[in-house]
């Protein structure tokens, strides 16, 4: 309860719109081939910038 109101640092909120991208990704796999692609190449320009960060 307390960490209601607690701010996201920025690793996190890049962790979660990762996770986004790779669902996405996942689910087009099945059905367009190039959508797909485009984003697993947005997952992995975050995934560097999450390393970036440390």
């Amino acid at each position: 309860m307390f960490g209601l109101f607690k701010k996201k640092s920025k690793k996190e909120i890049l962790q979660k719109k990762y996770e986004q991208l790779m669902e996405a990704y996942f689910h087009l796999s099945k059905t367009n081939r190039r959508a797909s692609d485009e984003k697993y190449m947005a997952a992995q320009s975050i995934l560097k910038q999450i390393e970036a960060l440390g």
